[in-house]
C-alpha cells in the first residue's frame, strides 16, 4: 500500500515529543480527512534481572495520571543515541544498577493509531548496584521482586503500565524465566 498521507504541518514542538496535523486520503481515494500524529523519537525499557532471577521493578509517581504505576525503568532515546545505551544510561537512573550484560529482547510500537514512538525491549542481566541518578521530576522507588509475584500483579491488575506488561510478558513467553 502507497503512503496515504497528502500533508503534513507541524503544529507543536515539545520537550519529548512534536505533534503534526496531516491529511490521510481514504482508502478509496475519494476523499481526505485531518488527523494529528504524534511524532517521538523512540524509547527503550529495561528489564533487569539479578543474579538470583528476581525483576527489579519501579514505582514510579506519574503525575500525567495522577498515580503511582508499577513499571520496568525506561525512557526517551536522545537525538541519534544508540537504543542500547540509552538502556544502559536508564537502568543506572532509575535503578542505580549498572548492567553487566544488556540483550535485546523486542521492539515494538507503543500506540501506532496516533503516535509512531517505537520502543526497543532488553534485558540488563550481571548487574552491579551503582546508585541511583534521577532527574530533577522523578520520584522512583526501587524493589526487586519475584517473577512469579510480578506475574501475580500484571493478571491482577496492579501493573497498568502497557510497555511493562508487554516486556515483561514477551520475556516470560519465550521461557527466559522461572516465573
Amino acid at each position: 500500500m502507497t503512503d496515504r498521507i497528502t500533508r503534513s504541518e507541524r503544529i507543536f514542538d515539545g520537550v519529548k515529543f512534536s505533534v503534526d496535523r496531516i491529511e490521510v486520503r481514504s482508502t478509496d481515494g475519494s476523499r481526505t480527512v485531518t488527523r494529528e500524529r504524534v511524532v517521538h523519537p523512540g524509547a527503550v525499557i529495561v528489564l533487569p534481572l539479578l543474579d538470583d532471577g528476581r525483576v527489579v521493578m519501579i514505582r514510579v509517581h506519574r503525575f500525567i495520571v495522577g498515580q503511582t504505576l508499577w513499571e520496568l525503568c525506561a525512557g526517551t532515546l536522545e537525538v541519534g543515541e544508540d537504543p542500547a545505551e540509552c538502556a544502559k544510561r536508564e537502568l543506572i537512573e532509575e535503578t542505580g544498577y549498572a548492567a553487566g550484560r544488556i540483550e535485546k529482547l523486542t521492539a515494538f510500537y507503543t500506540s501506532p493509531g496516533f503516535c509512531d514512538e517505537f520502543m526497543h525491549a532488553y534485558v540488563a542481566t550481571d548487574l552491579k548496584h551503582v546508585g541511583q541518578r534521577l532527574e530533577a521530576t522523578e520520584d522512583i522507588t526501587v524493589e526487586p521482586m519475584a517473577m512469579a509475584d510480578v506475574l501475580t500483579m500484571i493478571r491482577d491488575g496492579r501493573v497498568k503500565d502497557g510497555k511493562s506488561i508487554a516486556t515483561l510478558l514477551h520475556h516470560h513467553a519465550s521461557g527466559s524465566d522461572n516465573g
